[in-house]
């Protein structure tokens, strides 16, 4: 987490190897070992975001009733822990060198269409399957808007007001597909 750490507190800049290494207090040659280079690193930070999205496409399969597979998969995306929060950051963080970084729009690009099929997951038996498209664009918007704002000021959007807020979203969503039933 040593560069995730970097990462949120001066941004691209210091996600160096040898600054990793100075922050874990070993040597570079220890960084070099698991990462050639900071391509392989950055890289590294995505294949755990990618891992745990095919995670928790797994866990919503498992999941029988519509609104409680739908809950899981956007309480999924909310930073709700200090972990996921600074994880979070790191992705803000990175999304600011997304065209002048050639891995870093790479890596949006193969990380947009996986966000979405968590959400399709929790979608699809929630709303008719001609809505389903539209919905996934709501969603996204909405967890990418409650994750910015947790970014920006943790110490209003706390733990429980981001569930209550969710608890909001879904209900509303609910009374939208009651509407349209």
């Amino acid at each position: 987490m040593a560069s995730v750490a970097a990462l949120n507190e001066g941004g691209l800049p210091e996600l160096t190897l040898r600054k990793i290494a100075k922050r874990m207090g070993g040597s570079i040659t220890l960084i070099t070992h698991y990462f050639p280079d900071r391509e392989a690193l950055l890289r590294a930070i995505l294949d755990h975001t990618l891992a745990d999205a095919d995670s928790i496409l797994e866990e919503l399969a498992l999941i029988e009733t519509p609104h409680d597979k739908l809950m899981a998969s956007l309480r999924w995306f909310l930073p709700l822990t200090e972990e996921s929060l600074e994880l979070e950051r790191t992705r803000v963080a990175l999304t600011a060198y997304r065209f002048a970084e050639p891995i870093i729009r790479a890596q949006a690009e193969e990380l947009e269409p996986a966000m979405r099929s968590v959400l399709r997951s929790g979608l699809e038996d929630f709303v008719p399957a001609e809505a389903l498209d539209s919905m996934v664009d709501l969603a996204r918007s909405w967890v990418s808007g409650m994750a910015l704002s947790a970014v920006e000021h943790p110490q209003l959007w706390t733990r429980d007001r981001q569930l209550a807020t969710l608890d909001t979203f879904v209900a509303l969503l609910s009374r939208q597909e009651a509407a349209s039933a």
